[in-house]
Protein backbone atom coordinates (compact mmCIF):
# COMPACT_ATOMS: atom_id res chain seq x y z
CA UNK A 1 0.00 0.00 0.00
CA UNK A 2 1.35 3.16 -0.78
CA UNK A 3 1.71 6.00 2.07
CA UNK A 4 -0.54 8.41 0.45
CA UNK A 5 -4.04 6.11 0.94
CA UNK A 6 -6.22 6.43 3.51
CA UNK A 7 -7.02 4.25 6.45
CA UNK A 8 -9.59 3.36 9.35
CA UNK A 9 -8.38 3.32 12.33
CA UNK A 10 -10.11 3.42 15.82
CA UNK A 11 -9.83 6.64 17.81
CA UNK A 12 -6.86 6.78 20.82
CA UNK A 13 -9.68 6.42 23.56
CA UNK A 14 -10.67 3.27 22.03
CA UNK A 15 -7.40 1.55 21.41
CA UNK A 16 -7.30 -1.15 23.52
CA UNK A 17 -3.63 -1.79 23.52
CA UNK A 18 -3.25 1.49 25.09
CA UNK A 19 -5.18 0.01 28.35
CA UNK A 20 -3.98 1.81 31.33
CA UNK A 21 -6.86 0.73 34.24
CA UNK A 22 -10.84 0.16 34.41
CA UNK A 23 -12.78 2.71 32.81
CA UNK A 24 -13.60 6.09 35.27
CA UNK A 25 -17.28 7.28 34.58
CA UNK A 26 -17.67 10.44 34.24
CA UNK A 27 -19.54 12.44 36.70
CA UNK A 28 -23.13 14.09 35.93
CA UNK A 29 -22.10 17.15 37.87
CA UNK A 30 -19.88 18.22 34.73
CA UNK A 31 -23.54 19.35 33.01
CA UNK A 32 -23.19 22.19 34.72
CA UNK A 33 -20.80 23.38 32.66
CA UNK A 34 -22.95 23.68 29.52
CA UNK A 35 -25.87 25.12 32.24
CA UNK A 36 -23.58 27.89 32.37
CA UNK A 37 -23.10 28.82 28.72
CA UNK A 38 -26.76 28.38 28.11
CA UNK A 39 -27.66 30.46 30.20
CA UNK A 40 -25.01 32.79 29.45
CA UNK A 41 -25.85 32.41 25.85
CA UNK A 42 -29.63 33.83 26.80
CA UNK A 43 -28.54 36.84 29.03
CA UNK A 44 -26.75 37.95 25.85
CA UNK A 45 -29.82 37.37 23.40
CA UNK A 46 -32.11 39.04 26.34
CA UNK A 47 -29.81 41.77 27.01
CA UNK A 48 -29.45 42.64 23.07
CA UNK A 49 -33.06 42.03 22.48
CA UNK A 50 -33.55 45.07 25.99
CA UNK A 51 -31.19 47.25 24.36
CA UNK A 52 -32.00 47.35 20.35
CA UNK A 53 -35.96 46.00 20.48
CA UNK A 54 -37.13 49.69 19.66
CA UNK A 55 -34.02 50.65 16.76
CA UNK A 56 -36.01 49.17 14.00
CA UNK A 57 -32.96 46.50 13.41
CA UNK A 58 -34.03 43.72 11.13
CA UNK A 59 -31.63 41.83 13.26
CA UNK A 60 -33.09 41.96 16.47
CA UNK A 61 -36.77 41.22 16.71
CA UNK A 62 -38.76 38.75 19.26
CA UNK A 63 -37.12 36.01 18.36
CA UNK A 64 -34.41 37.32 20.55
CA UNK A 65 -36.63 37.54 23.43
CA UNK A 66 -38.45 33.58 22.60
CA UNK A 67 -35.08 32.12 21.99
CA UNK A 68 -33.54 33.54 25.49
CA UNK A 69 -36.49 32.13 27.34
CA UNK A 70 -36.33 29.22 25.99
CA UNK A 71 -32.40 29.03 26.35
CA UNK A 72 -32.76 30.14 30.50
CA UNK A 73 -35.51 27.88 30.63
CA UNK A 74 -33.37 24.92 29.23
CA UNK A 75 -30.20 25.82 31.48
CA UNK A 76 -32.25 25.90 34.36
CA UNK A 77 -33.48 22.33 33.27
CA UNK A 78 -29.59 21.20 32.50
CA UNK A 79 -28.59 22.36 35.78
CA UNK A 80 -30.76 20.58 37.63
CA UNK A 81 -29.96 17.36 36.40
CA UNK A 82 -26.34 18.05 37.13
CA UNK A 83 -26.53 15.48 39.84
CA UNK A 84 -23.41 14.80 42.03
CA UNK A 85 -22.84 11.16 42.28
CA UNK A 86 -21.67 9.65 45.77
CA UNK A 87 -21.54 5.57 44.16
CA UNK A 88 -19.45 4.25 41.75
CA UNK A 89 -19.10 1.04 40.05
CA UNK A 90 -17.17 -1.02 42.75
CA UNK A 91 -19.93 0.55 45.59
CA UNK A 92 -22.85 -0.28 43.49
CA UNK A 93 -21.59 -4.22 42.79
CA UNK A 94 -21.16 -4.12 47.04
CA UNK A 95 -24.64 -3.05 47.59
CA UNK A 96 -26.39 -4.91 44.86
CA UNK A 97 -24.80 -8.04 46.14
CA UNK A 98 -25.68 -7.13 49.64
CA UNK A 99 -29.61 -6.54 48.50
CA UNK A 100 -30.03 -9.85 46.53
CA UNK A 101 -30.27 -12.90 48.78
CA UNK A 102 -27.84 -15.08 47.37
CA UNK A 103 -23.95 -15.54 47.05
CA UNK A 104 -23.17 -13.49 44.01
CA UNK A 105 -20.72 -14.83 41.42
CA UNK A 106 -20.57 -12.66 38.21
CA UNK A 107 -21.98 -9.30 38.43
CA UNK A 108 -21.83 -6.38 35.99
CA UNK A 109 -23.12 -2.55 36.48
CA UNK A 110 -23.86 -0.12 33.81
CA UNK A 111 -25.08 3.45 34.36
CA UNK A 112 -28.07 4.74 33.54
CA UNK A 113 -30.54 7.83 33.95
CA UNK A 114 -34.09 7.51 35.26
CA UNK A 115 -36.71 10.21 35.58
CA UNK A 116 -37.49 13.86 33.86
CA UNK A 117 -34.25 15.10 35.93
CA UNK A 118 -31.87 12.56 34.54
CA UNK A 119 -30.61 10.74 38.20
CA UNK A 120 -27.84 8.99 37.57
CA UNK A 121 -28.46 5.22 38.39
CA UNK A 122 -26.60 1.75 38.19
CA UNK A 123 -28.44 -1.49 36.61
CA UNK A 124 -26.19 -4.23 38.16
CA UNK A 125 -26.94 -7.66 36.75
CA UNK A 126 -25.63 -10.71 39.46
CA UNK A 127 -25.60 -13.66 38.82
CA UNK A 128 -25.61 -16.39 41.95
CA UNK A 129 -21.88 -18.30 42.80
CA UNK A 130 -23.56 -21.82 41.68
CA UNK A 131 -21.70 -22.86 38.68
CA UNK A 132 -23.49 -23.04 36.32
CA UNK A 133 -25.54 -20.49 38.13
CA UNK A 134 -28.56 -21.29 39.22
CA UNK A 135 -30.52 -17.44 40.35
CA UNK A 136 -30.07 -14.09 38.61
CA UNK A 137 -30.56 -10.91 40.41
CA UNK A 138 -31.41 -7.49 38.93
CA UNK A 139 -30.63 -4.08 41.45
CA UNK A 140 -31.30 -0.56 40.12
CA UNK A 141 -28.35 1.44 42.64
CA UNK A 142 -29.36 5.32 42.59
CA UNK A 143 -26.11 6.92 41.97
CA UNK A 144 -26.24 9.55 44.17
CA UNK A 145 -27.34 8.12 47.40
CA UNK A 146 -26.90 4.32 46.85
CA UNK A 147 -30.40 3.47 47.83
CA UNK A 148 -31.71 0.62 46.29
CA UNK A 149 -34.19 1.76 43.61
CA UNK A 150 -35.52 -1.95 43.06
CA UNK A 151 -34.56 -5.69 43.69
CA UNK A 152 -35.63 -8.56 41.17
CA UNK A 153 -34.28 -11.83 41.79
CA UNK A 154 -35.51 -15.16 39.52
CA UNK A 155 -34.50 -18.80 38.89
CA UNK A 156 -31.94 -18.10 35.97
CA UNK A 157 -34.02 -19.03 32.89
CA UNK A 158 -31.39 -20.20 31.00
CA UNK A 159 -30.84 -23.38 33.52
CA UNK A 160 -34.31 -24.17 33.13
CA UNK A 161 -33.73 -24.83 29.28
CA UNK A 162 -30.88 -27.04 30.54
CA UNK A 163 -32.81 -29.06 32.71
CA UNK A 164 -35.71 -29.82 30.98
Amino acid sequence: MSGDEIRDSLPEDLDVSAFVGPYQFPDNSRRRIPAIIYALVAIVLLALWLTSRDSGSGLVNDGMLYAAIGLGVFAVFVATSAWKMGVNERDALVRASQAVEFPVGHASAQQVWRGLRSRPTWRVLCYSAEEPPLKRGLVLVDAVDGAIVECLVEANPDQDDKVG
